[in-house]
């Protein structure tokens, strides 16, 4: 089965098409990173009005670059949420639009849930290759100029081996999603824990502000931590204490941490400073203590979680994924971890191909009344 996936939850307006729910044979993504970096965060209106700008030349594309043509196209899978309904109304309509026009199913997809499967995800061998966006010139160029391409001892994409196991803990950590799930199969997704305020993502975009630097933060923190001491600065690892049960929360919360940043580089109590008073070496160590201190919680509540329902490996995904100090330290988990290949961590397209592949094979159909909806169906 060949699904036409679109993608355009937020800032990234994204198209592919992937065979099998596994082989991507094209995944063009046209980013908005540039226009937002100005205002260090995604205006929704401004966000919106590019998608329509872009989705067009973006679906064009992936039918270019994958070889083929709209009546190849066996489904259209679109994320219908979580995200900024502006942005999703977008995708919406297109996908609603082709759907009816080629007379082809349609599927709607969970961002949140197509993340965790965006590990099953592999390059089609003997296709031209995956496209990208001419403005895609930040956050994933970024994020893949500054980390090893090279093996990890652990974690690796699930399509390189048989795994995962299941049940698994579901882990995604993105700009604007951080939440545990447990999964007993691709279909089977149940919500642990999220995130009671920020995302670590927007913690990292914060803190990279605090520090006068640029945006998106996450790229730019974690190449600043591999220079730095992540025990230079004590900073402060929340655990929110127990839930209704009486066991570890497994709720997640990062907004105390993002205070702690701002008044160690800028003061407080009538001490204020500019972050131009720190040297470089020491903007690297509030870095590195920074991330050290985001990977401590997420590892504790790991295996928290992993204990809890008896995991046999875990699934990590979202942009915060592709982060080295992250996937280092995934390695100390009992079970295995797995990760998307780097060109599926941030928002794209082949994610909800893959999952809506999965969906239609389950006997999900959705029909052309499908909503845009801003919050997720994984509870």
């Amino acid at each position: 089965m060949r699904v036409l996936g679109i993608e355009s939850t937020c800032d990234e307006t994204a198209c592919a098409i992937v065979d099998d729910g596994v082989y991507v044979r094209s995944n063009v993504i046209a980013s908005q990173a540039e226009i937002h970096a100005v205002y260090r965060g995604v205006v929704p209106e401004i966000a919106a009005r590019a998608h329509i700008e872009n989705l067009l030349p973006t679906i064009q594309q992936a039918l270019d670059v994958a070889g083929c043509k709209l009546k190849d196209v066996d489904a259209i899978a679109v994320a219908h949420r979580p995200g900024l309904i502006g942005s999703l109304l977008v995708g919406v309509t297109a996908a609603k639009a082709l759907a009816w026009s080629l007379g082809k199913p349609l599927v709607g997809v969970d961002h949140v849930h197509a993340h965790l499967y965006s590990v099953r995800l592999s390059p089609s061998p003997g296709t031209p290759g995956e496209g990208r966006g001419e403005g895609l010139q930040s956050a994933i160029s970024d994020l893949q100029s500054q980390i090893s391409d090279g093996p990890h001892p652990n974690p690796l994409p699930a399509y390189r081996e048989r795994g995962p196991e299941f049940p698994s803990i579901g882990f995604v950590c993105s700009g604007g999603h951080t939440a545990l799930y447990a999964i007993k199969s691709w279909t089977d997704v149940r919500l642990l824990g999220k995130t009671i305020d920020d995302a670590v993502g927007e913690a990292y975009d914060k803190a990279s502000a605090i520090l006068g630097l640029g945006y998106p933060g996450g790229p730019i923190l974690d190449a600043m931590a591999a220079r730095g001491n992540p025990k230079a600065v004590r900073f402060p690892r929340s655990k929110l204490g127990k839930d209704d049960r009486g066991r570890p929360s497994l709720d997640f919360s990062f907004s105390g941490l993002k205070t702690a940043v701002l008044y160690n580089v800028r003061g407080y109590q009538g001490k204020e400073r500019s972050p131009n008073a720190l040297s470089d070496a020491q903007k690297d160590d509030v870095a590195a203590s920074f991330q050290q201190a985001c990977i401590d919680v997420i590892l504790g509540k790991l295996r928290e979680a992993i204990d809890r329902i008896g995991a046999r490996s875990v699934i990590v995904g979202g942009g915060v994924s592709a982060n080295r100090g992250l996937r280092a330290a995934l390695g100390s988990l009992s079970v295995r971890a797995f990760v998307p290949a780097m060109d599926y961590c941030t928002d794209n397209a082949a994610m909800i191909a893959g999952l809506g592949h999965v969906l239609i094979e389950a006997g999900v159909k959705t029909d052309l009344d499908l909503d845009a909806v801003t919050m997720s169906s994984i509870v």
